[in-house]
């Protein structure tokens, strides 16, 4: 049997910029887009084109169609993840900043800690996770904080709230995913939830009027990059990367873009974007990362393996980017 050599050393580097780079500098392109676009009708410009052609790519390659049940369950699962962390997340970028939205959606480790200590009672609750989870409900005091002092002024209430809603809604989804019938093959589950979750932000963005007084002639030559780099870099090259890097590289490794991410969306933020970087910016992103850093890189607990999203919260952390951000 002849032995697997392993991949080209450029070739990890490259998809780990990918992964790095490309995921962190979405968020800037998401706030380009909605200035222009109504942000759920532009979620879903994305995510039906992307999903679709993942869904189309993955069955020319012979993978199976989902079944019933599994299209039910990655319709279920794309309200909590599309609907409410993605939908939210495109919504809150019209009132807070591309780098400081990262930030707070890098709390979603965090909430997912949370519930499994409180609800799903699947992790104990030892003094580092304690100090995890207060240096990252810290970070996120000082980024929405009124009464703190330490210069800069805090982001906007709703807009925030928008923001901690998506990221109990993904970690929600995360503990949910555990327990459906999703299909095995990562490539075909991501596609098949982006394009239900495309569609469900179609209904939603019409619910909400967004379709009315909508010129797509009005739409600027940026807006449409903007939407074309979030479907091509965004969603498949960058989720290409991913597939093929968690083949050959540990989930912890992959897992870095927690907190790499962030720290790349706010420098892109601040030279391309023209947003701030103030004390308050920084101080809060710092102890969101570090909450991050600790509880990513704890030891796993012994468990059953997972069949579907992996076996421990940086796996599923990671599982956010099939579409994301």
């Amino acid at each position: 049997m002849n032995e697997i050599s392993p991949p080209r050393a450029w070739k990890v580097v490259l998809a780990f910029a990918i992964i790095y780079f490309v995921w962190g500098s979405t968020y800037l392109a998401i706030r380009i887009g909605v200035r222009e676009v109504p942000p759920f009708l532009f979620a879903a410009m994305r995510f039906v084109v992307a999903g679709s052609v993942l869904f189309a790519w993955m069955r020319a390659r012979g993978t199976a169609s989902p079944t019933a049940r599994e299209w039910g369950s990655a319709s279920f699962l794309a309200i909590l993840i599309f609907v409410f962390d993605y939908g939210l997340l495109f919504w809150a970028e019209r009132r807070v900043p591309s780098g400081i939205a990262a930030v707070m959606l890098a709390t979603i480790p965090l909430f997912m800690t949370i519930a499994e200590i409180v609800v799903l009672r699947t992790q104990r609750l030892t003094l580092r996770l304690v100090l995890a989870l207060l240096s990252g409900l810290a970070g996120v005091a000082v980024l929405v904080g009124r009464s703190m002092k330490v210069g800069g002024a805090p982001i906007d209430t709703a807009g925030a709230c928008a923001l901690i809603v998506a990221a109990i809604s993904w970690s929600i989804a995360s503990a949910l995913s555990r327990k459906l019938p999703l299909p095995s093959d990562k490539a075909m589950s991501s596609g098949i939830q982006m394009l239900a979750g495309g569609l469900l932000l179609a209904f939603a963005a019409a619910l909400l009027g967004e379709f009315r007084g909508f010129q797509v002639q009005a739409v600027s030559r940026a807006a449409w990059f903007a939407l074309a780099y979030l479907i091509v870099a965004g969603s498949i090259v960058a989720y290409t990367a991913y597939v093929w890097l968690i083949h050959h590289e540990s989930p912890t490794k992959v897992g870095t873009y927690a907190y790499v991410n962030p720290v790349v969306a706010v420098v892109i933020g601040y030279f391309f974007g023209g947003e701030s970087l103030g004390p308050r910016t920084i101080l809060g992103t710092l102890f969101v990362l570090v909450s991050v850093v600790v509880i990513t890189t704890a030891p796993a607990k012994k468990s059953p393996p997972v069949a579907v999203h992996g076996t421990s919260t940086a796996e599923l952390t990671i599982e956010k980017l099939t579409s994301d951000p």
